[in-house]
């Protein structure tokens, strides 16, 4: 949960060492090493802030509660059936 917010937070350092990595192939440990120092710098605070730790677990420990009561995972209640419009027009 931390890992995926974190990176939410520095999606721009996280989109520029994914293509970075994709450009570069095999040679990507040496071509990306900018962009993997500024993804690391972003990151990093957040990895160490205990609030941010546990902010994560707080939500981490909801959802766990949500799936025991009800048995479906949050994704799943959360995707949306597609609605289909019906035209009379067509005759």
């Amino acid at each position: 949960m931390v890992p995926e917010k974190a990176q939410e937070r520095c999606s721009k350092q996280v989109q520029d060492f994914s293509r970075c990595c994709k450009e570069s192939g095999i040679l990507m440990v040496v071509t990306c090493q900018k962009e993997n120092s500024a993804l690391k710098e972003c990151l990093m605070p957040y990895y160490k802030d205990p609030a941010f730790h546990a902010a994560g677990k707080m939500e981490h420990l909801r959802k766990r509660e949500e799936l025991r009561k009800t048995g479906i995972p949050i994704k799943k209640r959360l995707w949306k059936l597609p609605t289909w419009k019906y035209s009379n027009d067509a005759q």
